[in-house]
């Protein structure tokens, strides 16, 4: 049976999977759809048009499912889409899309979130991530998988971060920051690859040390982006693997709308 506890209010219309816990004075809204294995805390409000897959673990406190925090936003049933097996810690605040996007809000899958993150309308968070206490995303960033946000940082609206990215304890990020590096400081700038996080995700030296023959081509050499970008399409493949590094980062330079951080 679903465990709801006796203080908790929970709208008859709202879908919750059998064994969905629900702590005490929680509040889950009438557009709320919840799966098998879901946890969700003590005082949290879940809210809005927003879907939760399973095993996931809501700490108390949390928000998700609000509106917006776009003046433009009017009232449309945009939505708030989380996937499986993600913890957002407490006081975490995530909010459904606008109508000026895609309108919809997305998390993936074992996403790491802690305590007082802000995830903005249309944000797009991909799987595996770790976002730091406090960290705040503007509306429409874009958090490729496995990227790790270090606590206290600020990403600025429409930024794209890229696969196996890194940010240090309060880092200003304003520009989209390429797959695989590492960056810090306000503003932001590029100190190397996230080369530990690389070998934990079982990444060969071989492969790894073609990520860093990228960082070198794009921020050693004193080359123009399209002039760095040529060069990357020239490097042969001698790592298994190497291939779609390279074509993951030149797929995500030829959309770094911002530019990059540098």
């Amino acid at each position: 049976m679903t465990r709801i506890h006796a203080t908790a209010i929970v709208d008859p219309a709202a879908e919750l999977a059998e064994d969905v816990e629900v702590a005490a004075y929680a509040v889950i809204g009438a557009h709320v759809r919840v799966d098998a294995g879901t946890r969700i805390g003590a005082h949290c409000v879940i809210e809005g048009h927003t879907s939760i897959g399973r095993d996931n673990r809501i700490y108390q406190f949390a928000s998700i499912g609000a509106a917006p925090q776009d003046k433009k936003y009017a009232g449309e049933p945009t939505r708030l889409e989380i996937g499986h097996g993600n913890t957002i810690r407490e006081f975490c605040t995530i909010n459904t899309g606008t109508a000026q996007d895609e309108g919809v809000t997305r998390l993936g899958d074992d996403n790491w979130i802690m305590a007082y993150v802000h995830i903005a309308h249309d944000c797009r968070i991909g799987s595996h991530t770790i976002i730091a206490n406090a960290t705040q995303l503007g509306g429409h960033v874009h958090l490729g998988d496995w990227a790790f946000l270090g606590g206290l940082s600020g990403i600025h609206q429409f930024v794209r971060i890229g696969a196996h990215a890194m940010t240090g304890f309060q880092t200003r990020l304003a520009q989209d920051l390429p797959p695989f590096i590492t960056a810090a400081g306000n503003p932001a700038q590029a100190t190397g690859i996230n080369a530990e996080g690389l070998r934990r995700r079982g990444y060969t030296p071989e492969r790894i040390a073609r990520v860093k023959q990228l960082h070198r081509t794009i921020y050693r050499q004193g080359l123009t982006l399209a002039a760095a970008m040529d060069a990357l399409r020239g490097l042969a493949d001698d790592a298994p693997g190497s291939a779609v590094d390279v074509s993951m980062m030149l797929s995500f330079l030829g959309e770094a709308e911002r530019g990059i951080v540098r």
